[in-house]
């Protein structure tokens, strides 16, 4: 439960229908086993502990006395559980049957949430059986003990910060206005579901879908177990089909027909944290709600869930090609849209062999497509200097003639010399003055080629040199349209790899292939041997780190100590925890001194959800001080 995980389980026991005492039995085993997983939210199915198809069963007395018996047994058998259960079953009440789930934890009974709406359509006749629930809480004797019931009740753990738990029943999801909305405007944060959901072709997909996507309208936890095995099968077949989602992510689907137990770690922060950033969503307000407070030791979450090591990457090619066809119409048609209003006729880009000012060139190819604009009209300009090796210029030389460009070769070592020269730098100190006196001149050499042409220049740099300040201030930092500033390194591989796959030109290809194949580098210092001698992540540190602190620090908030512990989660095998931990210390370093390159960004599409605009998604002081970050960062 620790940095607001908690590990949450979904399971179905086989159960005899009417046989309350074996079912309680299995029952209590389940609880066992999902104790054992370490679960400290724990939700069984719709009328559990007598079976949802008992029929006109539900009508007599002894099996609904039975059914409190095993409740009662139950809750005194787990009373050593650390955890929060949720199970269903019948309970009289005011004269009336009502379908109902029981919240308990440690021995103590803490509620009674009836099912609001009873459905009596097709195959469902709960109407013959179950009234309503009540929305506004009032008591219910139970073995001597006032338990509040009624459908608007929160469960709240004094434990777990931000941790309150709320339940519907079943068709309660189904329902055009469903009790969990008024739930999480209230409060909470997960949301379990007790269900009997039968089975018929194609329903798995829509049910899944309505979980997932009430998770994600919600903004909260979303626990769904369902009736399976054991269950009677006169005219319906239930399947077990038991759910987890977070935020409209499915975190784990049990197999259907096999009454299997589904676990997910939630993170509880992180839902808090989307809640508090979108300002759609109204700030809770838990007026006519019973509150119900429990507690539990508050022990680390074992982390099961998977946590992707390139989270702007998706993992399965077809989503993979999609997202880079999406990304490029984004950038191309952004692009499309500026030349159009500027009434640019040229486009200037300098062109190093490197992956971004080929990703920058291949866009801009595709919107003077778009614009039926002459590809001659873009100009590509080359400019050797004393890092330049043959294999990159020869790769820069080659995408422009291959993609029909003007290409222009400006050699710029006698004007950086002179430069050097006249400021009194010599010239065999390679330092930050002889690195950036480079970067400068390319890009006044782009400006002026732009004026003459009556163009713009389109910038290069992605998103992750803008995160880590890798940027030349008033150098590469610079441009008139940067169709990159919100694309991540790890995705601009892809892009590039995307391009090549499907350009259909072998050629092409062939050039696309030897660029991604290139150490990712400035070209600033001289080669040693002719190879490059300056590598990027060697000074930085390996992009794929960056992109994913980038991710969980400005996406989702995390603080530093929890991006470091599901890094090691992420990248193990890959990276020990020294090395995560000394790029993580660079990254924060890096972030919070190099914001003043970001606070003045050229225009730039923004092409997903983590983008560092000043005029967008981040706005942060220049000068905002870094310290209880590193005081975290130094406690690792």
């Amino acid at each position: 439960m620790k940095q607001g995980f908690i590990k949450t389980a979904a399971g179905t026991p086989k159960i005899k229908v009417a046989d309350c005492i074996h079912n309680a039995d299995q029952a209590i085993a389940l609880i066992r086993e999902m104790e054992h997983q370490k679960a400290k939210i724990m939700v069984l199915p719709e009328l559990c502990i007598t079976g949802y198809t008992c029929g006109d069963l539900f009508w007599q007395d002894r099996l609904l006395y039975s059914a409190k018996e095993q409740l009662l047994r139950i809750v005194r058998d787990t009373a050593d559980v650390n955890a929060l259960i949720f199970i269903g079953l019948p309970i009289e009440a005011d004269g009336k049957l009502y379908n109902a789930a029981a919240a308990f934890s440690q021995g103590k009974i803490l509620g009674m949430v009836p099912k609001t709406h009873i459905p009596s359509y097709r195959e469902f006749y709960e109407g013959r059986h179950f009234a309503s629930g009540p929305e506004t809480a009032r008591w219910l004797e139970i073995n001597g003990e006032q338990i509040p019931f009624g459908t608007n009740q929160l469960f709240r753990c004094s434990s777990v910060p931000g941790l309150a738990v709320a339940a519907e029943i079943c068709e309660d999801l189904w329902a055009p206005n469903p009790p969990s909305v008024s739930h999480a405007l209230a409060g909470a944060t997960v949301i379990v579901n007790l269900s009997a959901s039968d089975e018929e072709t194609g329903k798995d997909e829509y049910r899944s879908g309505l979980v997932t996507s009430q998770a994600a309208r919600l903004i909260c936890g979303y626990l769904y177990a369902t009736a399976g095995e054991g269950e009677s099968t006169t005219d319906l077949v239930f399947g077990g089909h038991n759910l987890i989602s977070e935020n409209g992510k499915l975190l784990a689907e049990a197999e259907r027909f096999k009454n299997e137990t589904v676990y997910a770690d939630i993170d509880i922060q992180r839902l808090i944290s989307e809640r508090r950033k979108m300002t759609t969503y109204p700030a809770q307000s838990g007026h006519g709600y019973y509150v119900s407070d429990f507690s539990l030791t508050v022990e680390e979450t074992k982390l099961d869930r998977y946590f992707d090591p390139q989270p702007f990457v998706p993992s399965r090619k077809e989503d993979r090609d999609k997202r880079c066809d999406e990304i490029l119409n984004i950038q191309t048609m952004g692009l499309k849209k500026r030349l159009e209003h500027t009434n640019c006729k040229n486009a200037v880009i300098g062109i190093s062999g490197g992956l971004d000012s080929t990703l920058a060139l291949l866009v801009t190819a595709r919107a003077f497509d778009i614009l039926g604009k002459d590809r001659k009209e873009i100009t590509a300009v080359t400019m050797p200097c004393f890092g330049t090796t043959d294999r990159t210029y020869q790769n820069a030389c080659e995408l422009t003639r291959c993609l029909g460009a003007e290409l222009r070769e400006i050699d710029i070592k006698e004007a950086v010399t002179l430069h050097l020269r006249d400021i009194g730098h010599d010239i065999e100190v390679h330092d930050v003055t002889y690195e950036n006196a480079q970067a400068r001149e390319r890009t006044q050499v782009l400006m002026n080629v732009a004026n003459q042409a009556g163009g713009m220049v389109i910038g290069t740099g992605d998103l992750s040199e803008l995160a880590l300040g890798w940027a030349t201030y008033n150098g590469d930092h610079m441009s008139m349209y940067g169709v990159n500033a919100s694309v991540p390194k790890t995705l601009v591989r892809h892009l590039v790899k995307y391009f090549a796959d499907t350009c259909q030109d072998e050629k092409l290809s062939g050039i696309l292939l030897d660029v991604l194949d290139t150490p990712v580098s400035p070209e600033l210092l001289p080669p040693k041997d002719g190879m490059i001698s300056q590598k990027t992540e060697d000074l930085v540190g390996p992009y794929e780190l960056h992109d994913f602190y980038l991710y969980y620090m400005l996406r989702v908030g995390f603080s530093p100590a929890k991006i470091y512990r599901i890094a090691q989660k992420a990248f193990q095998g890959l990276y020990d925890t020294e090395t995560i931990k000394k790029w993580l210390i660079i990254f924060y370093r890096r972030f919070f001194s190099q914001q003043f390159k970001r606070s003045c960004l050229p225009d730039g599409p923004k092409i997903g959800s983590v983008a560092v605009s000043p005029r967008g998604d981040w706005r942060m002081p220049s000068d905002a001080c870094v310290r209880i970050w590193m005081d975290e960062l130094e406690q690792l």
